[in-house]
């Protein structure tokens, strides 16, 4: 068999940022804690672990009672809402941001979205993951004041419940990990439908993503078979997923070297190894490795 690592696979620069200022603070001999996964994939975040690092929740910063100055909190590329670094801040924590500058921006768009609809009772559409870190990041700039989507069907509901009034103006976002795709489907649906109010459409899909899908689609078709490599927990890895099982029906969905079975390989094969923003290099290169010794 052939063996081929994506080249364009592995961490967005996003989450580049974060692990590489989790392991300077690591280095140095201090304790770091994470506010959620760091990044969303078993095997890094067990290296990361082995070095010292602490992952904490939201519910976990809630219920802390004594104060903790002096420890370091780190805010991963997903970002968090104003209450969160007002809460750390009243415990102590001395905070290191590392929320994507892609996903600041749209923190920032969606704050000034609201502040520009409140006057005429419009809205706040997000096309994302209901309960993704990210999109709970987003929601919380403007206290809830925002309708979260994750697909055409969804929006559907949401428009003949009179959650989503299309008489009104509405401002349109999406998770910067979506599909284009599926935005695309959602935004051309929503135009559709607007009856005599105004619909604006932000472009906030970060662009890495984008080319991401168009690249990796591409690699799929150009193998026999396809190791798909990420965590359970990544959303992203779900989505890219399903666009490789798209454009090549032999795509196999693992965590680790150790989900790989010989029977899904062909003497002749040309294998392609691909994963998420969330798989480091050093795992996909491991899977390569180890699908090689299956022969």
């Amino acid at each position: 068999m052939q063996v081929e690592i994506d080249p364009n696979s592995g961490f967005c620069g996003g989450v580049i940022r974060a692990i590489g200022t989790a392991e300077k603070i690591l280095g140095e001999g201090g304790r770091l804690y994470s506010l959620g996964a760091i990044v969303h994939n078993e095997e890094e975040l067990a290296r990361l672990q082995g070095c010292g690092l602490v992952t904490i929740d939201t519910e976990d910063l809630r219920e802390m009672r004594d104060p903790v100055a002096g420890e370091t909190l780190l805010i991963r590329a997903h970002g968090e809402p104003p209450k969160v670094y007002a809460r750390a801040k009243e415990l102590g924590f001395k905070v290191v941001d590392c929320t994507c500058p892609v996903v600041l921006g749209l923190q920032k768009k969606i704050r000034e979205a609201r502040l520009r609809l409140a006057p005429a009772e419009g809205q706040i559409v997000l096309f994302g993951k209901i309960g993704h870190p990210e999109v709970m990041g987003l929601v919380g700039q403007v206290d809830g004041g925002v309708t979260v989507v994750e697909n055409l069907d969804q929006l559907r509901d949401r428009i003949a419940d009179g959650t989503i009034r299309p008489y009104r103006d509405i401002e349109l976002f999406s998770q910067t990990t979506m599909s284009p795709e599926g935005y695309a489907r959602v935004r051309e649906y929503l135009s559709s439908i607007m009856a005599g109010a105004e619909l604006t459409v932000h472009e906030t899909i970060c662009q890495q993503v984008a080319s991401r899908h168009r690249e990796l689609a591409e690699f799929a078709r150009n193998h026999d078979v396809i190791v798909f490599v990420s965590g359970k927990d990544s959303s992203n890895g779900k989505v890219l997923c399903e666009l490789c099982r798209g454009a090549n029906v032999r795509t196999w969905h693992i965590g680790s070297a150790s989900g790989l079975r010989r029977e899904w390989f062909r003497p002749d094969d040309r294998v392609g190894v691909c994963g998420a923003t969330s798989t480091p290099k050093w795992l996909l290169e491991e899977v390569a490795a180890a699908i090689k010794n299956l022969q």
